[in-house]
């Protein structure tokens, strides 16, 4: 499941054959779209918050958030500037937003136990 962001993220949880016992969170952040290590860096501390932040509404599965589009440097000169730092907060949480009512919609119920013989 994916999300259509108009924005520099995106979300999706993979769906797996054995479900993960809690939300497992990674990240994708390429060197094309953030060139420098500290803006990686920053971007991976804000993902990690944003689901942090979400705390218990975050359903069991692996969520990925991918980095779709470089950055306008004129508007965020430094690295790792506050403007940068609210604008991708502000931006994830609008986009779990989105992606965590959809993913408890299509979340069924959990795989039956394997019969023992």
């Amino acid at each position: 499941m994916g999300t259509e962001a108009a924005g520099l993220v995106d979300v999706s949880v993979a769906q797996t054959a054995r479900r993960a016992p809690v939300a497992q969170v990674g990240t994708v952040l390429p060197k094309r779209w953030a060139r420098r290590s500290v803006t990686r860096s920053l971007l991976k501390r804000q993902v990690f918050a944003a689901f942090e932040r979400q705390g218990p509404a975050v359903p069991p599965g692996v969520w990925v958030v991918r980095l779709r589009a470089t950055f306008d440097r004129a508007q965020f000169v430094s690295a790792a500037s506050d403007a940068l730092r609210h604008a991708a907060r502000d931006e994830l949480d609008a986009l779990l937003r989105q992606a965590l009512p959809r993913a408890a919609a299509k979340q069924g119920p959990p795989p039956k136990a394997a019969a023992s013989p």
